[in-house]
């Protein structure tokens, strides 16, 4: 019985051994990549801030073949040169072979690489492919154009703050207060250190239209009395331009706090500089190697902490990796507060 079935076995065997030597591979089917023909490949494209969020680049592109029917969808990525497409930008998809990308968005993801705004740079290009099959994507040859991105930065409205701290200088355009909703009310900080401690409101960056506060009562006046405050410190000052009156917050005195500092995690190095081309706060001191923040009036209520540059309120805490001297500047921003900090 073991002996037929062995037989059986290897006369069902052979058919398949016959059938191994005649098998034939099938054949590999060809895919070919989508391309860029429009634009062609080595023009300048220079965007434009004017209505860019509401304008648009038709990018054309080559049919992509995956060698078998089926929907394909066209997807446009972007790259520096020599990044070999490893982080790739996304910049807009398209079942037909006209991708739409925003102007804005562009721009953006120009910026985002790190490319300066208003000079033109090489930027490559290339086409990814899919298809509603489990088939891989098919990327096409990359495609290099000269791009020119527009600075991005909102020009928000301002009205200067001219006074005996930064030398009764109305151009300076770091001394200013901003309207970020366009509506003709302004906000902005003031570093008063020293001096009379007196200042003006201006709409414009000269004499011409000057407010001060005859009664010192919150209202302004045209040509009116120089305002001043009390004591040396940071003010917030608010101004309701239809209104004309304004609102001065209490008065905040920054300094360096941490295990990096002089003072530890309990008392406050004072920030006594004033840097009026710049509107910052600044202090050139040792530190150790450690942590740090920056706080107001000794006070855990108004701290700021964060990385690469930029702060927020009650943000984690700064690293300092090595001891030594250190310049460092805290400055308010019309939208975002920021800081340096340089070893000399």
């Amino acid at each position: 019985m073991k002996r037929m079935r062995l037989i059986g076995w290897m006369i069902a065997f052979i058919p398949a051994l016959w059938a191994c030597e005649n098998y034939e591979m099938p054949p590999i089917i060809p895919q070919t990549g989508a391309v860029l023909s429009n634009p062609a490949a080595g023009a300048s494209i220079v965007l434009k801030k004017q209505d860019a969020d509401k304008s648009k680049i038709d990018f054309t592109v080559t049919a992509a073949d995956f060698g078998t029917p089926g929907s394909i969808r066209y997807f446009l990525e972007m790259d520096l040169p020599g990044a070999d497409f490893k982080a790739p930008v996304t910049l807009g998809e398209s079942d037909s072979n006209i991708i739409p990308v925003n102007v804005a968005k562009f721009n953006e993801a120009l910026l985002a690489k790190g490319l300066p705004f208003e000079k033109a740079a090489d930027v490559e290009f290339r086409v990814k492919a899919t298809i509603n099959l489990p088939l891989n994507p098919v990327y096409g040859e990359k495609t290099v154009y000269k791009v020119t991105p527009y600075d991005a930065t909102v020009a928000f409205p301002v009205m200067y703050v001219p006074g005996d701290y930064q030398g009764w200088d109305p151009a300076n355009a770091k001394t200013v207060l901003y309207s970020v909703k366009f509506d003709n009310k302004f906000k902005g900080y003031v570093h008063i250190l020293g001096g009379s401690r007196e200042f003006k409101i201006n709409e414009t960056p000269s004499w011409d239209i000057n407010y001060g506060d005859d009664g010192a009562n919150g209202t302004l006046e045209k040509d009116g009395a120089n305002i001043k405050v009390a004591a040396d410190g940071t003010y917030e000052i608010n101004v309701n331009l239809p209104a004309k009156t304004y609102t001065i917050g209490a008065v905040k005195r920054w300094g360096i706090v941490g295990s990096a500092t002089a003072g530890g995690w309990d008392a406050d190095t004072p920030m006594n500089v004033f840097d009026k081309a710049t509107n910052s706060l600044k202090i050139t001191t040792d530190l150790k190697a450690g942590e740090m923040k920056f706080r107001a009036n000794n006070n855990w209520d108004d701290n700021f902490g964060g990385a690469n540059g930029e702060l927020t309120a009650g943000g984690p805490n700064i690293a300092v990796a090595s001891a030594g001297n250190y310049t460092i500047t805290l400055n308010f921003g019309a939208e975002k507060v920021t800081y340096t900090l340089t070893k000399n």
